[in-house]
């Protein structure tokens, strides 16, 4: 069963850029996801299991690394993927 993730990350810092676009960076190296992004949110498409553990896995990887984050997600499925 294929989902689509919707993510909004906030960090609380004042260079907020920098941990947005590498948390857009790790996901995309997850084979057999899609990712699309815009100027609100990052979305993620693909097989259920995949897709929720690579946003856990890059969730936690960002609290990781950074003083504090907010993330705001919204989970639909199942789905079918928009075309390239």
């Amino acid at each position: 069963m294929d989902i689509g993730i919707e993510i909004s990350l906030y960090p609380l810092d004042r260079d907020y850029i920098p941990p947005i676009q590498e948390f857009i960076d790790r996901l995309r190296r997850h084979d057999g996801l899609r990712v699309v992004t815009n100027s609100m949110s990052t979305q993620v498409f693909g097989p259920f299991e995949r897709a929720m553990g690579a946003v856990q896995g890059e969730i936690r990887a960002s609290f990781e690394h950074a003083d504090k984050a907010v993330f705001v997600m919204k989970v639909v499925g199942p789905f079918n993927p928009p075309p390239d």
